[in-house]
Order: structure tokens, then sequence, then C-alpha cells
């Protein structure tokens, strides 16, 4: 399909001719502008010169939907929208209806509407749809774009992996897996600063993303029209241990925190959680077409808080 200023949509298969396909002057368009992902890519933006709106339609609702993107005209939209439930996922058990009405309808509504108005969308989904298996232990092999979602634990993560199967499908819709994002601060939604209020936290390596290191790549992929999925994690995988050793050692020396089991864990959550590494071969060859690398994790997250030291946080 077309998208506007008569620009072609980028190949999913990762072919590097897509980036033939940029535009000069793109118009952004963030859906959920009121939430956490979606200030910090604003933010972000705007530190860029970009050309940027935001907006708090609802997606769900078809006609305000379509009459936005009429009024806002956009070449790109990024919809950082959905429900993840407050305080975490155990939400979305008591409110099903709701959950789907967001994460199912809502985000397929949005990318069928940009699809009829020749807009690129970029989805910002979660990579929270995969469990370690027989096939893919830990420090064993990450899970790819084309593995079929294994995780069934949780309400939240069931309707995001049903989006998926259906979003993939649509040519002008680029899919990132975001996993326990973590940002330069300690906002609520940051997933250090989640853990490190936590009474006992589980100790199992998994992929994470550094706001810091990937929300640049999501624009550079949104503006070259890249479709199709990529899990969209920092390479490799790190444990909450790892992590809470390293905000000890470089932000709170008198922090301290407790372990405890998956059993144990399960005793005190409603819905289960997703264990996972996501291998980002893909995303990290894609990049290095357009000069850009990601960093490893550990490495991610030491840069991550010493930005956070210098800046008195």
């Amino acid at each position: 399909m077309a998208l506007t200023n008569g620009s072609t949509n980028g190949a999913s298969n990762g072919d590097a001719s897509s980036a033939t396909n940029s535009i000069s002057n793109p118009r952004f368009l963030i859906w959920g502008g009121e939430g956490w992902v979606a200030g910090h890519l604003k933010a972000y933006l705007e530190s860029q010169g970009k050309d940027v709106h935001v907006t708090t339609i609802r997606m769900e609702n078809r006609e305000a939907v379509l009459a936005e993107l009429d009024r806002v005209k956009p070449t790109h939209v990024l919809n950082a929208a959905g429900i993840t439930g407050r305080p975490n996922v155990d939400w979305c058990e008591d409110n099903k209806e709701t959950t789907i009405r967001s994460n199912v309808i809502g985000t397929l509504n949005l990318t069928d509407a940009c699809f009829l108005r020749g807009v690129h969308c970029t989805v910002f989904a979660t990579g929270c749809i995969y469990q370690y298996d027989e096939a893919h232990p830990i420090g064993g092999p990450g899970f790819i774009e084309t593995d079929p979602p294994n995780f069934k634990g949780s309400f939240y993560s069931t309707t995001k992996g049903h989006a998926e199967a259906i979003m993939k499908n649509y040519s002008n819709c680029l899919i990132l897996r975001l996993r326990m994002p973590v940002s330069d601060d300690l906002h609520p939604r940051n997933f250090v600063t989640k853990i490190s209020k936590y009474e006992h936290v589980v100790d199992i390596p998994n992929s994470n993303t550094v706001l810091h290191d990937l929300l640049p790549a999501s624009i550079l992929l949104a503006e070259h029209n890249e479709t199709g999925i990529y899990n969209f994690t920092n390479p490799g995988a790190i444990s909450h241990n790892e992590v809470l050793t390293l905000f000890k050692n470089i932000l709170q020396p008198d922090f301290t925190w407790k372990n405890f089991t998956l059993e144990e864990q399960a005793n005190v959550i409603k819905a289960g959680r997703s264990n996972c590494e996501l291998d980002t071969t893909k995303l990290t060859k894609k990049l290095k077409d357009y000069g850009y690398e990601v960093p490893e994790i550990h490495e991610a997250y030491r840069a991550c808080f010493e930005r956070m030291k210098a800046a008195g946080i």
C-alpha cells in the first residue's frame, strides 16, 4: 500500500532497500498521550525538533479515531496506548472485558484505521508472551519473532498475543516487543522502581528494554517505514539480583532486598509472570543498516544508573 507523502511501505523481511522509503518531513501522532512511554516518546521527538502531536482518543472509538487521523494528518502513528493494569497485570484478571476492548479491539481498530488512511503505525507491544521451556531454557537460545507465544499465565499476555497475531498481517504495521521497560528515573512504571519496592523478588534472568537506548531506535525504524515484528530489547538477559546489585552499588549503597521462589511468588499474585529471553538478532542487524547500535543489557543498566547518578537521582 502507498503511505502518505508518496512514500511506499518498508519491507517486513528486513530488506535494506527500505531505507529509501524514509519521509523527509514526518509528522508523528502519539496515541496514549498521557502514558509513561508516550511521554518519553514525545520528549525525545521534541528534542529532535520533530513535528509531534499527542492524543488521548480511545482506540476502540472508530469514528473518533478516523476523525483524529483526518484532523492531524500524520505520516506516522506511534501507538503507546493500551491497558497493563494498575498497580499491575493482576488487575486485568478481574477486568477482562475492559482489557479486551483496549488491547485487542482498540489496538486492531487503530491499526486498521491507519491502514485505510495510508499511515504507518508503530505499535509498542510486549514480549511477555513467552516463558522459558525445554527448547528455550535459561541461558539457552532466546525466542525469535516467529516463535508462537507459549505463555498463557496472565490474561494481559493472552490479549497481547492474540492482537499481535492479527496485526502482523497489516502491511503498514511495525510491532515492537518491549519487556520490563526501564527509564532514567525512578518513575513508578520503571521496572527498577517496581522491583526495588517489592518485599521479595525472584531471581531469574530476563530481557529488558532500556528506553534511553531503544526509543531512538523506534523512531529510526518508523521513519524508514519498517514493518513486521521485532523483539525490542537490549541484547542479552539480566537477573533481578544483577539489576538490584548495580542499583545498590551505583545509586543506593544502603539498599537491601530479599529473594523468594517462583512457587512462593505464585502465592501472592493473581496472574502469572512471564520470564524469558528474546533473541535480538533481527533487530541489531536491521539497526546496523542505519548505523545504530543497542548496548548489551548489563552495559545498558550500568550506563543508565550512571546517568541517574549524574543527574542527582
